[in-house]
């Protein structure tokens, strides 16, 4: 019994026009989200990747004047530029996905617009500009020999994803909990200020007591950082990290938060 070639060719073209409609709704989102936060002034969206350059270039400059915080031998520059991007890599997505049903809710009466379109484009709006700000210092930074180019490139792409992974699932599991008890979205900050110097930013594992060590490992993130780290520096350092456990709650983190997106979009539907 022959096909018939008609309806091969119209469900092609459903399944292709389905993707291009998806790819279309996120880039939508993502020149609004840009608009909406930077607008058309000064140098626009340029700020996306400028404003974290700008942080990680004070806290270098900062290290390179005291050189006595860290507590380690490793370059200083190369030291904060890993940690501090990667500080901002996951933290930032949480906080900008906190309110952002709320803030789009109208853009829901599209029929090809989901809630997950909306947390989607801001976690990848953060990863593009804080990954273009890393890339952008390391390559500059390394022009003009004030860091050393990495020694594994593909071990620090690996650390760099596992910490967007981390803040990806965090982003979208504070976003769907604070949609459910409005005081999450206000523990957040002062909750992440705590999180923050436990980070791997300012330190290596390596440095710590052994007792601390197992407790600080306990973070997804500083297992990425530690990753990351010994990409760049190589047999410079001495890194700890668990990647089975850090993958297994990033999936976790992941799963967790799209449970709570799912609810959440069940609860907006029925009201």
């Amino acid at each position: 019994m022959s096909s018939n070639p008609r309806s091969s060719i119209r469900g092609a073209l459903v399944n292709e026009s389905s993707w291009v409609i998806q790819r279309r709704v996120i880039g939508a989102l993502l020149l609004r989200e840009l608009l909406t936060r930077y607008g058309r002034n000064n140098i626009g969206f340029f700020w996306l990747f400028v404003e974290p350059m700008l942080f990680v270039l004070v806290v270098m400059a900062f290290w390179t004047a005291t050189r006595d915080i860290h507590g380690s031998d490793l370059p200083i520059a190369a030291f904060a530029l890993t940690g501090y991007s990667s500080v901002l890599l996951w933290r930032n997505m949480p906080s900008r996905c906190i309110g952002a049903l709320k803030s789009n809710l109208s853009l829901l009466h599209h029929r090809q617009v989901t809630i997950m379109d909306i947390y989607f484009s801001r976690i990848l709006l953060e990863i593009m500009g804080i990954s273009i700000s890393f890339v952008t210092l390391a390559v500059v930074l390394s022009f003009v020999e004030l860091v050393l180019p990495p020694e594994d490139l593909m071990q620090v792409l690996s650390g760099w994803m596992l910490v967007a992974w981390f803040g990806a699932g965090l982003g979208l599991t504070i976003a769907g909990l604070s949609e459910k008890i409005e005081v999450v979205g206000n523990l957040w900050a002062p909750f992440s200020y705590i999180l923050f110097p436990l980070s791997g930013a300012a330190f290596i594992v390596d440095a710590l007591p052994q007792k601390m060590q197992e407790i600080v490992l306990y973070l997804p993130m500083l297992n990425g950082v530690e990753v990351l780290r010994e990409g760049w520096f190589g047999s410079a350092m001495h890194a700890h990290y668990d990647i089975g456990y850090t993958v297994l709650c990033n999936i976790g983190l992941t799963f967790l938060g799209l449970t709570l997106v799912r609810q959440v979009g069940v609860d907006t539907s029925s009201e």
